[in-house]
């Protein structure tokens, strides 16, 4: 559905919602809300007033209810728990999956989420503390609680009476977990192997599991990308979530990852503007005074960075006054520096991203990267001569405007092999490579370009006008 058309028809309807709400027609909503897909409906719900919503969810199931509020943005998901009666969010909050309520209740008011948990079951209530210890970007803060839980010994029957018995509160049950007695990781069992055996009832399902020694893991503590590199690598459905000591702890299943992923990249853009992440907060959303931190942060450091330029210029001040035409073609050679330099960091964090490369392939990247700056040096030195030769031409010797595509090449393959390698050291020191965002090699070139092209200048020009 095309998100304006949803939210010019969610308008249009609201006076019917008012309507049915107003007349306390329990009827008409459920078949309201039975009637879409639960997204569908979300979208039409949440211009509502938390009391209006909560009016229709009294008037229907549990689990749609519990469906259709898994929809909504975050945002009236919060309001909803803050202002409806902490009983009944409880209730709510019982058919929402772990993790989901784990993300949901760190966002609330501190007050009101201590309090509607205390009105959880106790499992959940362990759930919360569980999922809540972890930091937001390990494996633990992903991962769901809810997965089939099988038993070693059980039979094929016995196997399928459990899911039975467990599936209502599964996100997924295309895998099915076999632990032993202390809560280890086992192995696995597919359903679809399973069904096989419908008709082998008294058949152990250790004799066609999946045993642990094969299947891929990941632990609680690992970093949530290892999880979707995992998931990428293997196309799993849903990834089993183990502690050091084997004890298998949840899932994380295939929606979770894409969600990781995506909040991976909004996280890897803003750094690559040299802007701190937002965290859960939206561009719109985000308070200004909070935005302007963001961004001022990273734009102080860049401007105290640019210092380093201006005592370049101020060392060759001399040469300056006595080449007056050099200042004009600064701007162009540092610039056409950064850009270089930034293109490279910009492929190489990109292949890192992907596991395209890795660390070991570092000399392999620093050849192509002294290939391709020789190859674009040469190129981009030609252009800055035509550039030269319109501004300056007929007033500066020819012999002398040559510093400036000697200057180009020189910046650009310096620029490029710089851009290419600062991503890697930051990968060898733990530190995210999308921390040498453009901006950053783009300073770091303006620096280098800067004494590149005056210290030639030094050398090759400045003695014919002493």
């Amino acid at each position: 559905m095309n998100t304006n058309s949803a939210i010019s028809t969610s308008k249009l309807l609201l006076p019917d919602l008012r309507e049915m709400i107003s007349k306390n027609d329990v009827d008409e909503m459920n078949v309201f809300c039975s009637a879409l897909h639960p997204a569908s409906t979300a979208e039409f719900l949440q211009d509502l007033e938390p009391d209006e919503i909560w009016t229709i969810f009294k008037a229907i199931s549990a689990p749609l209810r519990a469906e259709i509020f898994s929809y909504f943005e975050r945002e009236v998901q919060v309001r909803l728990v803050e202002t409806c009666p902490r009983a009944e969010v409880a209730k709510l909050l019982e058919e929402t999956p772990s993790d989901d309520r784990a993300d949901l209740l760190n966002d609330v008011d501190p007050e009101i989420a201590e309090e509607v948990t205390k009105l959880l079951p106790r499992e959940d209530q362990q759930d919360v503390a569980l999922l809540g210890q972890y930091d937001e970007d390990q494996c633990g803060a992903e991962m769901s609680s809810d997965f089939v839980r099988l038993r070693e010994n059980m039979t094929v029957r016995e196997a399928i009476a459990e899911i039975s018995a467990q599936t209502h509160l599964m996100e997924t049950v295309y895998y099915l977990y076999v632990l032993d007695a202390n809560g280890r990781l086992a192995g696995v069992v597919s359903a679809k192997d399973l069904l096989r055996r419908i008709n082998q009832q008294d058949v152990p399902i250790s004799s066609f599991m999946k045993s642990a020694g094969t299947l891929v893991t990941v632990n609680d503590t690992e970093s949530r990308e290892e999880a979707i590199e995992v998931v990428k690598k293997y196309d799993f459905i849903a990834l089993p979530v183990v502690d050091a000591s084997g004890k298998m702890l949840g899932v994380i299943t295939h929606d979770d990852v894409l969600d990781a992923a995506v909040e991976e990249l909004v996280e890897d853009a803003h750094m690559s503007a040299a802007v701190s992440p937002l965290d859960n907060e939206t561009y719109l959303g985000a308070n200004l005074f909070l935005l302007a931190r963001k961004r001022f942060t990273w734009l102080a450091i860049l401007l105290f960075g640019a210092i380093t330029t201006a005592l370049i210029l101020k060392l060759f001040n001399e040469v300056n006054d006595r080449v007056t035409w050099l200042v004009a073609f600064l701007p162009m050679i540092v610039s056409t520096g950064g850009n270089s330099g930034g293109q490279s960091a910009t492929l190489v964090i990109t292949a890192l991203a992907t596991g395209e490369i890795e660390l070991v392939d570092w000399k392999r990247i620093a050849l192509r990267e002294i290939a391709m700056g020789a190859l674009l040096g040469v190129a981009m030195g030609i252009c800055g001569l035509i550039n030269a030769l319109l501004i300056h031409g007929f007033d500066v010797p020819l012999f002398q405007l040559l510093l400036v595509p000697l200057a180009v090449f020189c910046v650009v393959f310096s620029a490029n092999l710089t851009g290419a390698m600062l991503p890697l050291i930051f990968q060898k020191l733990k530190l995210d490579p999308a921390l040498m965002s453009n901006p950053f090699v783009a300073g770091i070139s303006d620096t280098l370009g800067t004494f590149i092209y005056m210290a030639l200048a030094a050398i090759l020009i400045a003695p014919f006008y002493a």
